[in-house]
């Protein structure tokens, strides 16, 4: 992943209480907090870099004297995360997130002070070893096998400058870009490292991947019209084929994954014979059952994907870019419409069983 971290191992400990005043009955202030709060522009590795310990331990709580029966809290510490963090435990339970800027997650809790009901001696503050889990947040994900064109179509959409060559394997970090429409209106795609058969088991960087995957609202897939190959010892797979797999991993992974809208990008147009090639695989698309007998039981997902729509572009030429552009736009405003209706059905349901 090169210098792409996108899962960090912290140790955090809660401070100490402070100690009580047993001849006056005072009581030693609470050890401090240590939190994690989301901040735009801050990465994991900014973290690793700035703190190579990866310790976090908060302030002692001060102690009950004459003059001050009831100690002060300690000093809390805060630890700035980026947005869209899961946090896990040792056991690699999740046990919170923070998703927007300005968020915060308690991730251990300082000591009480000593009193009266702890004999005035102070109690120690939580600690624990947390992993802080990243899974990028888009509007869009490009799902495809390598060598697809995903990061040619990002560069060709957006501003972004992945690293594009002919070979498999040429985005081994997630990119980020935004589309820039007319109006000023923007959407955020994020070109995922590619997947391969048997990502969902963890092969190659499955994983990885597949968590990024669950943080986009929408997925594009992006296929090879002329199909895929990944080495000369892996199967030479159809484009048919090609989405029935990315179905089958996306399905094996996660199911809830095939609940996103989905648009599918035929990518390549511009080799020979792609025509005759897109005419064939709209056949199998529009009746996927009857075809399923041809290929091996392997690759058949329990599933087929209903795609919003089917837009068959050329990074190389620039054929069917702007088509796409609009195609994604639209899908996205139509969900955030219904959504926006769910809700307000949800409200109008709470006031009516309320009354």
């Amino acid at each position: 992943y090169g210098n792409f971290i996108d899962d960090l191992r912290l140790y955090v400990r809660g401070g100490t209480g402070g100690m009580g005043y047993p001849r006056l009955g005072g009581e030693g202030g609470r050890g401090g907090d240590v939190w994690f709060v989301a901040q735009e522009r801050t990465t994991l590795k900014s973290i690793k870099d700035r703190y190579p310990q990866k310790r976090f331990v908060a302030g002692t709580g001060a102690n009950s004297s004459v003059k001050a029966l009831k100690g002060e809290k300690g000093k809390d510490c805060e630890v700035h995360v980026p947005p869209g963090i899961s946090v896990l435990d040792d056991d690699g339970k999740q046990i919170g997130e923070v998703n927007a800027a300005g968020e915060r997650f308690l991730a251990a809790r300082g000591g009480l002070g000593g009193s009266l009901a702890t004999n005035f001696l102070p109690c120690k503050g939580q600690r624990r070893t947390l992993h802080l889990d990243l899974k990028l947040i888009a509007d869009v994900g490009l799902v495809g096998f390598p060598n697809a064109g995903k990061s040619s179509l990002l560069s060709k959409v957006s501003h972004a400058k992945p690293e594009i060559a002919n070979y498999a394997f040429t985005t081994i970090q997630p990119e980020l870009g935004k589309i820039m429409y007319a109006d000023y209106k923007q959407i955020l795609v994020a070109d995922l490292p590619g997947l391969i058969e048997g990502a969902h088991a963890n092969k190659g960087m499955g994983h990885k991947f597949l968590k990024h995957v669950e943080r986009t609202k929408h997925l594009l897939l992006v296929v090879d019209i002329s199909g895929f190959q990944l080495s000369n010892k892996t199967r030479f797979r159809t484009a048919f084929e090609t989405i029935l797999l990315l179905t089958k991993e996306l399905e094996l992974y996660k199911e809830e994954l095939l609940t996103k809208p989905v648009l599918l990008a035929i990518n390549k147009m511009d080799l020979p014979c792609a025509k005759d090639n897109l005419n064939e695989l709209m056949k199998q698309l529009q009746n996927p059952q009857d075809f399923l007998h041809l290929l091996r039981e392997e690759v058949i997902p329990e599933n087929t994907i209903e795609f919003r729509d089917i837009i068959p572009i050329s990074t190389y030429t620039g054929e069917g870019i702007e088509e796409l552009k609009t195609c994604v736009r639209k899908s996205l405003d139509e969900e955030a419409e219904r959504e926006n209706e769910e809700y307000l059905k949800k409200k109008l349901l709470l006031l009516r069983t309320s009354e």
